[in-house]
């Protein structure tokens, strides 16, 4: 007699169909944490790759800051740094490779890709340009070393030799190359509420939600940390800044003064 070969019942299947169904909810959250833990680990290897880069241009420029816009694109770190480093794609955090013109917004977009006229992406200046740069990192416009009459020529810290470098803020997470921060800027009303260009909350270009409730910062020392968004307010941006800034717990904040998206962070 020959046996007959069974085979899976509808129910056996869906039950198989079920748990697998199961398994990928459950293991679903930890993968998608394990990716952005990765995205954070990568951002800050670029920083610390930039901090090298950072330094050997101030120890070849007796310690000073390139000049900012004097000489458009070129007197900024964008186009200063160029000789220094080979491989665009350290200019873009592992979260943020997507470039506005190419139709990005948001928290997770990148600047660039800078073009001409009205091709691309560019900054809003005259003056000598380099197409094709895009990222998404940006550098604390207060460190550069401008002329004496340049605006605000009294805050910037112009040279990397200061005290407290721990706590200066030079390069880090952002959606526009340059932050010209104040103690009075606003948060974003919600997330993904940027300033790209222009005055007035620029702490906004900074104040993103890319890595659980921070973003990756290099700081003068060339140290390489997370910075919690709200802790954006309480570093020390430039000479003079009110480090008890109404945004801030020395300040007075309270939960209710943050806007709603941004209240669960922790407080600084």
């Amino acid at each position: 007699m020959i046996g007959r070969k069974r085979g899976f019942t509808l129910i056996e299947l869906l039950v198989v169909i079920a748990i697998i169904a199961l398994l990928l909810a459950i293991l679903m959250p930890a993968l998608q944490r394990v990716k952005k833990q990765a995205h954070a680990v990568a951002c800050q290897a670029n920083l610390h790759e930039w901090a090298l880069i950072f330094a050997m241009y101030c120890d070849q420029n007796e310690g000073m800051f390139m000049d900012g816009y004097g000489g458009g694109i070129n007197g900024t770190w964008v186009g200063a740094l160029r000789p220094y480093y080979h491989e665009p794609k350290i200019r873009v955090c592992a979260t943020a490779t997507k470039p506005m013109s190419e139709g990005a917004r948001g928290t997770f977009a990148a600047w660039g890709v800078f073009g001409t006229g009205l091709e691309g992406d560019h900054p809003d200046w005259s003056g000598p340009k380099i197409e094709g740069d895009y990222g998404s990192y940006g550098m604390n416009e207060l460190a550069y070393d401008t002329p004496p009459d340049a605006a605000r020529s009294e805050d910037r810290w112009r040279t990397v030799n200061v005290k407290g470098a721990a706590e200066i803020p030079l390069f880090f997470d952002c959606i526009w190359y340059d932050v010209y921060p104040t103690a009075t800027d606003l948060p974003p009303d919600y997330e993904g509420d940027i300033v790209k260009t222009g005055g007035g909350g620029e702490m906004k270009r900074a104040c993103l939600n890319r890595h659980n409730g921070a973003i990756n910062s290099m700081f003068m020392d060339w140290s390489v940390r997370k910075v919690g968004l709200k802790e954006l307010w309480a570093l020390n941006w430039h000479r003079g800044y009110d480090r008890m800034n109404a945004w801030t717990t020395a300040g007075g904040v309270i939960p209710e003064d943050w806007p709603q998206w941004m209240r669960t962070f922790k407080d600084y």
